[in-house]
């Protein structure tokens, strides 16, 4: 069965998936519009390569871990044009399909899998980044209705996006981790603003999202009411084993193989100190990728990495920045003033590497989790766990 799957699995790649291209081909390359995005998508869902291993009662094949497994060794050297379903299918959709109600399932899982639909993750907040269950967006119930008031901030793809998995206080007077509950929030509804936020870069990955007394059906509640801490973590389990096994490309701007041919192009690949930076770089990005692999496939075989997927988190993470160093190192003062496309993008990473550090939570969030979770160390002391949240003197309330 395997070595059929590969066959057709490889065949339908080349046919249809672009090859990743060499660093210096990227920019002969066509821009990817999001039309473009769904439609790919829905031609991998028609092929039968997209939700490997979900039910097919959810519009998945109903295959094996391994099946999944041997997609994703054929396909690590293609580049698949759907990225703004990466979220959706990672985080939300897995964690419906673990604890959404058989309507939820039914409803928004086949359309998720054939791209006609795009998910985002609502969770941050200005006031409450790190500390997610200091969250101040409310969910007041209305009859047959909830009513949704807040804003969200660093969401990712919310202005594409048809649907939001929202964290959001249902009950002020429960401890912080108890009076949260999850939704399925329209982000199409009357009372949903997204703004775009530009970070250093000058590119606009992320949003802001306010909510104005936005009406969302009762049955749109993910898990339990005043449960969707336990919602959550599973979201976030689901997306740090996502970020964290994602893989490198071979044509990242700060990956070895683009350094190294870059110090060779400026004529400094035969410094020492070029040269041990640049195998410090191979040994670490050897290093992560086969743990990435290694989680990788043990959570297609049906074996969840749980609190690992921090590990891998945070050593991507790690390795993002001191990746950033050795390209600093090469370049040197050209850096300062860079005169191509090349060095340009180089220039361009480096600049975004340490956001790397705190998207999908923060390299101290992972070590503490690491700490606790993996290792078996004391937790830190919690004296406001037990406290009403309307008590505390948290975010927004600090100046009440």
């Amino acid at each position: 069965m395997s070595d059929d799957f590969r066959a057709r699995a490889r065949a339908w790649l080349e046919a249809n998936a672009p090859r990743r291209r060499a660093a210096e081909d990227e920019d002969e390359a066509s821009p990817t519009t999001l039309a473009d995005q769904k439609a790919f998508q829905a031609k991998l869902y028609d092929a039968g390569f997209a939700g490997i291993t979900w039910p097919k009662a959810y519009g998945g094949q109903g295959l094996t871990g391994l099946e999944q497994i041997v997609w994703s060794q054929e396909a690590r050297d293609f580049d698949l044009p759907n990225g703004a379903f990466f979220i959706g299918l990672s985080m939300p959709g897995n964690t419906i399909l673990e604890i959404g109600s058989e309507q939820q399932k039914k409803r928004y899982l086949p359309p998720m899998l054939r791209g006609e639909e795009i998910w985002c993750q609502l969770f941050s907040e200005p006031g409450a980044g790190s500390d997610v269950a200091s969250l101040q967006t409310s969910a007041v119930r209305d009859g047959d209705q909830w009513v949704l008031n807040g804003q969200k901030v660093w969401t990712s793809g919310a202005q594409y996006s048809d649907f939001g998995a929202i964290i959001a206080r249902t009950d002020p007077t429960k401890p912080k981790h108890g009076g949260i509950s999850m939704f399925i929030v329209d982000m199409h509804a009357p009372g949903v603003t997204v703004r775009p936020l530009k970070v250093a870069t000058g590119h606009t990955p992320f949003n802001e999202v306010f909510f104005d007394n936005v009406r969302i059906p009762a049955n749109a509640l993910i898990g339990e009411e005043n449960k969707g801490w336990d919602a959550a973590v599973v979201m976030l389990r689901f997306e740090r084993i996502a970020i964290g096994t994602m893989g490198g490309s071979r044509t990242n701007p700060l990956g070895y193989d683009s350094l190294r041919d870059l110090a060779a192009g400026l004529g400094r690949i035969n410094e020492p100190g070029v040269r041990r930076s640049l195998a410090e770089l191979y040994a670490r990005s050897r290093g992560v990728g086969l743990f990435a692999t290694l989680l990788r496939e043990e959570a297609q075989a049906g074996r969840m990495p749980g609190a690992r997927g921090s590990v891998a988190k945070l050593a991507g993470s790690e390795l993002g920045r001191f990746a950033g160093n050795v390209a600093a190192d090469v370049l040197g003062d050209q850096l300062a003033a860079y005169d191509s496309d090349e060095l340009a993008a180089v220039a361009t990473m480096i600049v975004a590497a340490p956001g790397s550090a705190i998207a999908g939570g923060t390299s101290e969030i992972q070590r503490n989790i690491i700490g606790e979770r993996v290792l078996g160390l004391a937790k830190d002391p919690g004296v406001d766990r037990s406290t009403p949240f309307n008590q505390l003197r948290v975010g927004t309330q600090r100046q009440n």
